[in-house]
């Protein structure tokens, strides 16, 4: 089995994570993150993925311009309820890179890294999530739009024609790489305006 190519090119992203640390998973605590463990989660690369992974990269960015993310000491509040749309498809890419879960979560070692209740639904909060750094109250929302960054017009009709059991497996190939195209050029535009919109709020409280 191999991934595309450009799954090892996208941003990643390296977290210090205590746990780990006092587990012995990581001798120094920190583990890196790319998008192929997105990938590898979720079971398959779409935009949703893509875009899921580029919002909790540049949220951290945002929240740690000057050290290394703390994993597990991180809220993560959602506008949407967890069963709408995608909403939790995002939050499994969200909840691998931060820690952050519900009620499922690791329930700590005396009285520290509690995984649970770090992550919120139905927030009223701006954008599509929240994240906030537990330590210093900084919080940023992030929401992401993959309009600018348009999939190929042959993707669709082919797309059909796999889900009708007409399609042939040249035309099963070529679609999957229209699709996996558009994920790549999603990828690397991370920093373009529009894609991921990351806004600084004033400090939790």
């Amino acid at each position: 089995m191999a991934f595309p190519a450009f799954f090892a090119q996208a941003p990643r992203v390296a977290l210090h994570d205590p746990l780990a640390g006092l587990l012995g998973a990581s001798d120094d605590g920190l583990i890196e993150y790319g998008y192929e463990d997105a990938v590898r989660l979720a079971g398959h690369s779409c935009p949703t993925v893509a875009g899921a992974w580029l919002m909790t990269v540049r949220a951290l960015r945002a929240l740690y311009p000057d050290t290394v993310p703390q994993r597990g000491d991180i809220d993560v509040i959602f506008a949407d309820e967890a069963t709408r749309g995608v909403t939790g498809v995002i939050a499994n890419v969200v909840g691998l890179v931060t820690g952050a879960t519900t009620d499922t979560g690791f329930k700590g070692l005396g009285g520290r890294h509690d995984r649970r209740d770090l992550m919120h639904f139905q927030g009223d909060v701006p954008g599509e999530i929240v994240f906030t750094r537990r330590d210093t109250g900084d919080r940023v929302a992030v929401s992401f739009s993959a309009q600018g960054v348009p999939g190929s017009p042959a993707a669709m009709p082919l797309l059909q024609k796999i889900l009708a059991g007409g399609a042939s497996d040249a035309e099963r190939q070529d679609f999957g790489h229209l699709w996996q195209d558009r994920v790549r050029r999603i990828l690397e535009a991370i920093d373009q305006p529009g894609l991921v919109t990351v806004n600084p709020l004033p400090r939790a409280v």
